[in-house]
């Protein structure tokens, strides 16, 4: 709650001033104090100090702001959506990069429940399925921020079971296009190699054999080879049995293979002309930089669903065309390509 007030006792000398107050108040995490002093909802002897303030004991410490962050609500929010299928029961979206799926962590309150597809949904849609809970209506399943493509919606509680329960017997076929790099050698293959997270950043996943991974199986076939001034790159077809977090990024990055832009799992942010860099005299590489690409984003997209639907049982085969950024990408390394 607001309003309490801490006399810093003498033992406590030598302390960060947000160690000391994560300490006192029980259930608020050091992070969590951090934002109230950042936010300026800290006073110490009257005033605003920093987070890292050695305390030299007998100061006078104000909390002035609410130390738990105000509960996340989905709301209705006018963001244009690409609707690929809709009737009575569902709905399958084409979601863009960057934008989350639903409400997530982030610095403040706007940052984690704004933006989403759950509030373009809901704003669309009006009511959605609520197996998912407040948070998540309508959502089965999910894609990575960076991720573009295919998702289903559902927009009632028995499309939603029937749903779930196809993902967990594997009958929804989903077929991904990535741009990974390097030149995969074997024109299709398979990864099976169980995932969990990587024990050292938690940011990331990981293959393992601990016991707790969980099984993962990807299938990958070549669509064509790009040998440019870029470098290298395999325009891949993937089809995942599983649906694993991040389990592309990460099957394509164990062997060696990473999706372009995909920096957390090795892949490059930034893409330079190599023969540009590599050629020339120094003076003309002073006067003009080798040039570089920056997609921003990770080339991977949901491109294909194909699944019976769970109330009518209609074949529904649906796509999605890659995105013009990743077109423009694809058109740019096919430049001058070298034969």
């Amino acid at each position: 709650m607001t309003g309490q007030v801490f006399v810093v006792p003498a033992e406590a000398a030598g302390q960060r001033l947000d160690q000391f107050i994560a300490a006192q108040m029980e259930g608020v995490s050091r992070s969590r104090v951090q934002l109230l002093i950042e936010q300026g909802d800290v006073q110490v002897d009257g005033g605003q100090e920093k987070a890292s303030l050695k305390l030299r004991g007998g100061e006078t410490i104000a909390i002035t702001g609410e130390p738990h962050p105000a509960p996340l609500k989905a709301e209705p929010e006018n963001i244009p959506l690409d609707v690929i299928y809709e009737d009575k029961d569902l709905a399958v979206i084409n979601k863009p990069a960057g934008m989350m799926v639903h409400a997530g962590a982030a610095a403040n309150h706007d940052e984690r429940s704004r933006g989403t597809l759950v509030n373009a949904l809901l704003y669309r849609f009006k009511k959605l399925s609520g197996v998912g809970g407040e948070l998540r209506p309508g959502i089965v399943h999910r894609l990575d921020k960076e991720t573009s493509g295919l998702i289903v919606v559902a927009k009632n509680d028995r499309a939603h079971s029937a749903l779930g329960e196809m993902f967990s017997k594997r009958e929804m076929k989903k077929t991904y296009i990535a741009l990974v790099q390097g030149e995969v050698e074997r024109p299709k293959g398979s990864i099976n190699a169980s995932i969990d997270r990587d024990p050292q950043r938690r940011t990331r996943m990981t293959v393992s054999n601990n016991e707790n991974a969980r099984h993962a199986v990807s299938h990958y076939e070549v669509v064509r080879r790009i040998a440019c001034r870029f470098g290298r790159f395999t325009l891949v077809r993937v089809r995942i049995e599983t649906g694993r977090t991040h389990q592309i990024r990460v099957h394509m990055a164990s062997i060696g293979h990473p999706v372009v832009g995909d920096t957390l799992y090795g892949g490059a942010g930034q893409l330079t002309d190599q023969v540009a860099s590599q050629t020339g005299s120094k003076a003309s590489r002073r006067n003009k930089e080798p040039e570089r690409l920056r997609l921003g984003r990770n080339f991977l997209h949901a491109a294909e669903l194909e699944f019976e639907h769970p109330i009518t049982h209609k074949a529904l085969k649906l796509e999605a065309p890659l995105p013009a950024e990743l077109v423009a990408m694809l058109a740019k390394l096919e430049e001058g390509t070298k034969s």
